[in-house]
């Protein structure tokens, strides 16, 4: 039988026509005159119905024989529901289909877990059976979904003249910042290709060649420490220009933007979007991917305190730090001393020494450190615009440790008070970042975009002086607290590249070891010219209202970046290590 719809498009307008549909049994109530049966397809669900009045006797039979999971084909007529079983939260509510014939394709053993949303299964065993999670309809909108971004994306990008270009998923291992995947090579015994991180350089190269405005959909590998928005293969939209400046990039960006939004959401996003520099951005979100859904902004209260005798501000001050806080109006009554020293304990991972706070009632200050601020109560009045039952949370340390921990405890109290919609989607803009970071990992500076990444025109002399006060032409595009994608212009010239080699303590020899390729591409003419990658997983998992990005992506890795389907990664076989002259230390 030859399927002529899907399930979940059945509706009033095929009353009385005939259909034959395939798919998968959801459930089967059987009345002994009457059985029915949910079947389910990507679409969505359409009750069948099997009576003596309408079925042959042998899909009677077979319709007794049904279980969840089982995968049939049926033909049948479309009729009305009685009025009192209508189901107006469906598609298929008013209809039914009166099942004439049935054919059993498959048979399906007793499922782990129920093929139904907000299934209650650990990740492990949804992963063990990703084929069964992936049929789950909350998990097929999420790919849907994905697949809309992308088709989105080809589609505007192609209209605006950029064209489409592979670069290698083998390459020679360059220091990017996280580890490479490594991949032996048979051929060159002890020689070893590695898996992008990116296409970063290659798509520099392809300016230098004359592609003036590249894209494609590409494939990128980092083995580091994975979290709830990161794989250790992804994916990022990833596009590049030549003779464009940082705000026609941006504005490229947008108009993608839009058209994603509107494709995929139907929602019209108004441009520009807002930007912020790195500065003003740490300085009023603590964060250099502000959530902006919300204010609840960083206040510096490090004038009010500048004279304050309250040894913990004194001294946060004394050494060059700040004292800054938060308020969370009308919202003392919801938390507790117990409640807000939770958190105390949180932000010592950012190196707080801990939290001071105050409630507000009446006209009264109240809580640990209410007896310490009498002294700045008008002026905390005026500053922070305090009213009866706010919760004031104070943090004296390093700039960077305020921002850090009141940047964290900004986004948790905003959750919890349910401060924002999750149907509002807030773009914006953040630039002019500092060309490097310090990696406390590493003990050391390092780029913070990439090495190739060109400075702001009047701090190219710093990088022979002073480095680390440089800042860059860089600038990332933030969704709702995320960072959705980040760019650049690049370095096109080979001496200010090498000057940017030798911040980062690359020696002459190194740098021609490790990029001589690019060196020596500078040398012919190279165009100036600016990128940006997007990371699809992260915008598909923001659309698809998702928590983690594995919930939009096919076959994912877990949190141990391993996969628990197939039990990859997995050992070898002798031979094969053989082949490849390797040997696995004991």
């Amino acid at each position: 039988m030859n399927r002529t719809n899907y399930c979940g498009l059945i509706d009033g307008q095929y009353l009385g026509q005939e259909v034959t549909l395939a798919g998968w049994v959801q459930k089967k109530r059987n009345l002994g005159n009457l059985i029915f049966v949910d079947l389910r397809d990507r679409e969505g669900i359409v009750q069948l119905v099997f009576s003596q009045d309408n079925s042959t006797e042998e899909a009677l039979r077979q319709a007794e024989e049904l279980h969840s999971e089982y995968v049939i084909s049926v033909q049948g007529k479309v009729v009305a529901r009685d009025p009192e079983a209508v189901n107006h939260k469906m598609q298929t509510g008013e209809i039914e289909v009166a099942v004439q014939q049935l054919q059993i394709l498959n048979r399906a053993k007793t499922v782990p877990f129920n093929i139904e949303n907000d299934v209650e299964v650990s990740e492990e065993t949804k992963l063990k059976y990703r084929y069964l999670d992936l049929r789950r309809p909350e998990m097929q909108q999420a790919l849907r979904i994905r697949s809309k971004i992308v088709i989105a994306v080809n589609s505007y990008l192609d209209q605006t003249d950029f064209i489409n270009i592979e670069t290698p998923d083998l390459a020679k291992s360059t220091p990017e910042g996280a580890r490479d995947y490594l991949v032996p090579s048979r051929v060159y015994p002890g020689s070893f290709y590695a898996l992008p991180q990116s296409p970063q350089i290659f798509k520099q190269l392809l300016m230098g060649a004359g592609f003036d405005r590249y894209y494609q959909i590409a494939r990128c590998f980092r083995d580091e420490d994975l979290r709830g928005d990161r794989q250790p293969e992804f994916t990022q939209i990833d596009l590049e220009t030549s003779f464009l400046d940082a705000q026609q990039i941006q504005d490229i960006t947008e108009g993608l933007i839009a058209k994603v939004m509107h494709d995929v959401k139907g929602v019209d996003v108004q441009l520009p979007f807002p930007r912020l520099t790195w500065n003003e951005a740490m300085d009023r979100f603590g964060s250099d991917k502000p959530d902006t859904r919300f204010g609840m902004e960083l206040q510096d209260l490090s004038p009010v305190f500048a004279d304050s005798t309250f040894k913990v501000f004194q001294n946060a001050l004394a050494n060059g730090g700040q004292v800054k806080a938060i308020v969370l109006k009308n919202a003392a009554d919801q938390y507790s001393r117990k409640k807000i020293e939770e958190q105390q304990d949180y932000i010592k991972r950012f190196g707080a020494k801990g939290l001071a706070w105050l409630k507000v009632s009446g006209a009264d200050l109240t809580g640990p450190v209410a007896k310490f601020v009498q002294d700045q109560a008008e002026q905390l009045q005026e500053r922070l615009d305090l009213a009866d039952n706010d919760l004031v949370l104070f943090v004296a340390d390093s700039r960077k440790v305020c921002a850090d921990a009141l940047g964290y405890l900004r986004k948790h109290f905003a959750k919890e008070l349910q401060l924002y919609d999750d149907d509002q989607y807030n773009f914006l803009w953040v630039v002019d970042w500092p060309l490097f970071e310090y990696d406390e990992g590493l003990g050391r500076w390092i780029a913070a975009h990439h090495p190739f990444t060109m400075p702001n025109e009047e701090d190219i002399a710093l990088l022979e002086t002073n480095p680390h006060q440089a800042h860059a032409q860089s600038y990332d595009i933030v969704l709702n607290g995320y960072e959705l994608g980040g760019g650049s212009i690049r370095i096109h010239e080979r001496e200010i590249q090498e000057k940017m080699f030798k911040a980062l303590d690359f020696t002459p020899q190194r740098a021609q070891e490790q990029f001589g390729f690019l060196l020596d591409a500078l040398d012919y003419g190279f165009p100036p010219h600016g990128g940006l990658a997007i990371g699809l997983d992260r915008f598909a998992m923001l659309l698809a209202h998702r928590n983690n990005i594995r919930d939009v992506i096919a076959f994912p890795k877990n949190s141990k970046a391993s996969e628990p389907m197939m039990k990859a990664p997995a050992r070898v076989a002798q031979k094969q290590l053989d082949e490849l002259d390797l040997e696995i230390k004991k």
